[in-house]
């Protein structure tokens, strides 16, 4: 779908707001930028169903969105995405103390092994997030 047959305040434009406070601009141009006849229908529906449909309702703050997010990147062993969304959760406001919490949580209810992963990455991401 291209920008002139979207209708105003249609939740991709909503989405595209809430993903890029997310996930940060830079990604999001990285990954809109990449996109082709192959993948841009996917990219439309994350952008309007994950960011504009989900991301954007009232019922949950974005820290425990967040957290919820984590957990299941962490459960499911999608690990990029891990990376991505713990960068993505610093940015929504959770502490370092709050990621944490939650990787240890999963250690119990997804696997010490995946949790063991989660650390080092989220290992990776506060060290670069506390030199920036």
């Amino acid at each position: 779908m291209t920008d002139s047959q979207r209708l105003p305040g249609d939740t991709y434009d909503a989405g595209m707001v809430v993903r890029r406070e997310v996930l940060g601009g830079e990604h999001v141009d990285r990954a809109t930028s990449t996109s082709n006849d192959f993948t841009d229908e996917f990219q439309e529906m994350i952008t309007r169903y994950a960011w504009g449909t989900i991301w954007t309702r009232d019922g949950l703050p974005r820290t425990t969105r967040s957290a919820i997010t984590l957990t299941a990147m962490i459960a499911g062993g999608y690990w990029e995405e891990l990376e991505m969304h713990v960068h993505a959760a610093l940015r929504n406001g959770m502490t370092p103390d709050e990621i944490k919490e939650v990787f240890l949580q999963s250690a119990i209810y997804c696997s010490v092994p995946a949790a063991n992963v989660a650390f080092k990455i989220g290992k990776k991401v506060l060290a670069e997030y506390e030199a920036s």
